[in-house]
């Protein structure tokens, strides 16, 4: 119970909840930003033969 406490009401827990927060969201953007280019430069290539 300690931990919970330490993390939600101490400088360097909330700190790390923002990171670990900004870590996920940042690796969903990219996958989705990166399937989204692999998926156009497919159709590009299917459309040039």
């Amino acid at each position: 119970m300690k931990l919970l406490s330490d993390l939600f009401s101490t400088d360097y827990g909330l700190m790390s909840i923002s990171g670990i927060v900004f870590m996920l969201g940042m690796g969903v953007f990219f996958v989705r930003f990166f399937s989204r280019k692999m998926d156009e430069d497919a159709r590009k290539a299917a459309g040039k033969k």
